[in-house]
C-alpha cells in the first residue's frame, strides 16, 4: 500500500473542524493505505510551551485520535519526539536549503507578524522539519489543507535537491493530497472564517452538552430574511454548513425552506443544531474521557508506535549517511 504521512501540532483540543475536515479522512485512509500519523511536538517548541505542558498535551491529542476511531493495529501512532532520526535528517536538509527561500516562506512571515517578540530560527526552518518528517518515511501521498502547499512544495524541492546535489534517486516527491472528493471546510460561531482553536469560534469534540448548546445559542446570525428565496447571509449559512454535517437531511430540508419563505425563527435553528451536535459528539466524548484516564494504555500505544516508526526510519537515516559520504550508524 502506499504510505501516507501527517502530523498535527499537540496545541490544544481537536474541534468538530477537526474531525469532519481531517479525522473522518483519516479514518477512510487507514482502510486503504499504510498510514503513520505523528503527534508534532517539536514542532511545538516555536512557541515555547511550559514543560508541564507538553506530555499532557501530546497525551490529549493521542486520547483523542483513538477516541475518533484510529485503530493502533492499522496505523502508526507515534510522538514525533520518539523518533530521533528526524532531527538527523532534518539537520541534512536544512545543509541544503537557503536562507532567502525559507525567509519567503508565507508562514515563516505571518508566524514573525503574529509573535515579533519570539523570531526564533525554529520557524524559519519549519519547512525543513516537516521535509524531514515526510521523507524519512518515505512518504508518497500528504494529506495537507491549502495553508501548507507551500511548505509541501519547498519538501518536494528538498527531495529533488538531494536527488541532484548525490547524483541519485532516493527521495519520491510526496504529493499533497485529500483522501475525500471535496474538502470540508468547517465554518467558526462568530459569523464569518474556518474554525480554529486560536480564533474562540470552536466547538471542541471533549466539550459538555451545556457547553456546546451554550456556544451555538450564542452563534452569530442576522436580522432575518426579508424577501422570500433570498440568498442566507454568511453568519446563517454558515449554521447550515455545520448542520448539513450532523442533522438529517430532511431536518436541514425544513429549516432551508423556513429561510426560504421567511418564516424562519433562528432560536428554533439553533436549538435543533446544538441537539444534532450532541448527539454526534457525545460517543466521542465519552471516549476521550475514559481514554484520558488510561495512561497505561496510551503510553503502550505510543511506544509501540514509535517502534515501528523507528524501524522504517532508521532504514532512511543509515541509506541516506552512505548516500552522504557517512560511516555506517554505530548501535
Amino acid at each position: 500500500m502506499e504510505r501516507v504521512v501527517s502530523g498535527i501540532r499537540p496545541t490544544g483540543h481537536l474541534h468538530i473542524g477537526n474531525y469532519y475536515g481531517a479525522m473522518r479522512s483519516f479514518l477512510e485512509m487507514q482502510e486503504q493505505y499504510d498510514c503513520y500519523f505523528f503527534i508534532a511536538d517539536w514542532h511545538s517548541l516555536t512557541t515555547h510551551p511550559h514543560p508541564g505542558d507538553i506530555v499532557q498535551d501530546t497525551d490529549t491529542i493521542l486520547a483523542e485520535y483513538l477516541a475518533c476511531g484510529l485503530d493502533p493495529s492499522k496505523v502508526v501512532l507515534y510522538r514525533q519526539s520518539d523518533v530521533p532520526e528526524v532531527l538527523e535528517l532534518y539537520l541534512y536538509l536544512n545543509m541544503n536549503a537557503y536562507l532567502g527561500e525559507l525567509q519567503r516562506t508565507t508562514t515563516f512571515k505571518e508566524k514573525a507578524r503574529k509573535q515579533p517578540d519570539n523570531v526564533n530560527a525554529g520557524l524559519l526552518t519549519y519547512p525543513t522539519l516537516m521535509a524531514a518528517d515526510i521523507l524519512l518515511q518515505r512518504a508518497v501521498k500528504v494529506p495537507v489543507g491549502k495553508d501548507q502547499e507551500q511548505n509541501m512544495e519547498m519538501a518536494r524541492r528538498f527531495a529533488r535537491r538531494f536527488n541532484t546535489i548525490y547524483g541519485v534517486e532516493y527521495f519520491t516527491e510526496p504529493a499533497s493530497w485529500t483522501a475525500m472528493s471535496k474538502p470540508i471546510k468547517v465554518p467558526g460561531l462568530d459569523g464569518s472564517g474556518k474554525m480554529g482553536k486560536s480564533e474562540g469560534n470552536a466547538i471542541y469534540l471533549y466539550e459538555d452538552d451545556k457547553s456546546i448548546t451554550k456556544k451555538v445559542m450564542r452563534a452569530v446570525t442576522d436580522a432575518g430574511p426579508t424577501e422570500p428565496d433570498s440568498k442566507p447571509s454568511e453568519p446563517v449559512e454558515n449554521l447550515f454548513t455545520i448542520m448539513d454535517l450532523v442533522s438529517a437531511p430532511e431536518t436541514v430540508a425544513h429549516f432551508r425552506q423556513c429561510y426560504a419563505d421567511c418564516s424562519i425563527r433562528y432560536g428554533d435553528l439553533k436549538k435543533q443544531l446544538a441537539a444534532d451536535l450532541l448527539t454526534a459528539i457525545a460517543p466521542i466524548r465519552e471516549r476521550i474521557l475514559e481514554l484520558s484516564s488510561d495512561k497505561e494504555q496510551l503510553h503502550r500505544v505510543a511506544t509501540e508506535g514509535a517502534m515501528k516508526a523507528r524501524e522504517s526510519a532508521r532504514k532512511t537515516i543509515e541509506e541516506v549517511r552512505e548516500i552522504i559520504g557517512f560511516a555506517p550508524t554505530l548501535r
